[in-house]
């Protein structure tokens, strides 16, 4: 290979495919290699540019082929799909590789640290486990309901349940009695689990200048500091802090035409686990402004005043990225409210 050579890679589990393409485009070859293959391959080559869709293993595969003495690069994959000629296979998706990433403003996605893809790993696993709890709890109020018992939404009325399923004077036949006792430990068992997990995760943002400093904005804890510290790509490459907002999906969408500006709905087209963290820390702020009283003149009182609470929260919510980005590139913790809400 010569310098300015650019190597597409369609990902697979145990086969890749491989498209080499000069800088002027044109095809040097084609290789269907497996993963010893490709990874002997790629260190026999002198220094080149490795584009990769950002799938699973890309993150992993950049970091070796950094390794190796490679640029590499990762590109969302809904980036690529334009470029697929016709029939879609493994060496159409690594062409189109190629084609995508040879595009002058062409966004790539940032290639995380072995580190950050851990402490998703235990972001995932609670997010995991408080959907599974959810599924319990739910199994057990409807179970429950079969026999006459409306028990009430949230796992703070499980003490109530609990109570019901204790007592042995209850008509629940007894072998739905047992079961529902068993998914009731069942459940004790994910809350412990998921207790520890949120405590692993607040050492860790405990540990960390940044998520410290994004814990001085009112509406962000330790939970949503880890999520902006491990998803979100360098602040650095955003230009302003609207970009941020629109990368978590926090502005409204566009369909703009003949010079005319047509805003739509938020646009939800983004990094869903920090926004949803978002939404929900604004809409404790603005909960907590609804019973304390906003201060006059404000930004949130004005807001208050005219709009529900919920579309309140989400426009927080796009102002606090926009804080975000201002607090994370300027390397300044979070300023007093009055300051950044005043009229």
């Amino acid at each position: 290979m010569e310098k300015g050579i650019i190597v597409g890679v369609d990902l697979a589990k145990h086969s890749f495919q491989l498209h080499g393409s000069s800088a002027d485009g044109t095809v040097l070859f084609r290789k269907k290699l497996s993963r010893p293959q490709f990874h002997r391959f790629m260190s026999e080559q002198p220094h080149c540019t490795v584009v990769m869709e950002a799938c699973g293993g890309a993150h992993f595969w950049a970091r070796e082929l950094v390794r190796l003495g490679h640029e590499a690069r990762l590109i969302s994959a809904r980036y690529v799909k334009p470029f697929i000629k016709r029939q879609k296979n493994d060496a159409a998706d690594a062409e189109a590789i190629v084609e995508a990433a040879t595009r002058p403003t062409m966004r790539f996605v940032e290639v995380k640290s072995a580190e950050q893809q851990a402490r998703a790993v235990v972001f995932r696993t609670r997010e995991q486990l408080l959907k599974q709890r959810t599924e319990l709890v739910n199994a057990l109020r409807s179970h429950l309901y079969e026999f006459g018992y409306v028990a009430p939404q949230g796992i703070h009325n499980l003490p109530r349940i609990a109570e019901i399923l204790d007592d042995e004077n209850t008509d629940i036949p007894l072998l739905a009695r047992e079961t529902c006792l068993d998914l009731l430990s069942q459940i004790s068992a994910q809350t412990a689990r998921i207790n520890a997990l949120t405590k692993r995760m607040g050492e860790l943002a405990r540990t960390a200048d940044t998520t410290r400093r994004l814990q001085t904005m009112p509406g962000i804890g330790p939970i949503g500091a880890l999520a902006i510290e491990t998803f979100a790509p360098p602040m650095e490459t955003f230009g302003c802090g609207r970009n941020f907002a629109a990368w978590l999906g926090l502005v409204p969408r566009q369909n703009s035409t003949g010079g005319k500006q047509r805003l739509g709905r938020t646009s939800k087209m983004g990094q869903q686990d920090i926004r949803r963290l978002l939404i929900i820390g604004a809409m404790a702020v603005v909960r907590w402004t609804s019973q304390k009283g906003a201060r006059p003149g404000t930004w949130l009182a004005r807001m208050l005043a005219t709009k529900p609470r919920m579309l309140v929260a989400v426009a927080l919510a796009n102002k606090m990225a926009r804080g975000i980005w201002a607090m994370l590139t300027r390397k300044e913790d979070y300023r007093d409210p009055g300051q950044l809400m005043a009229a």
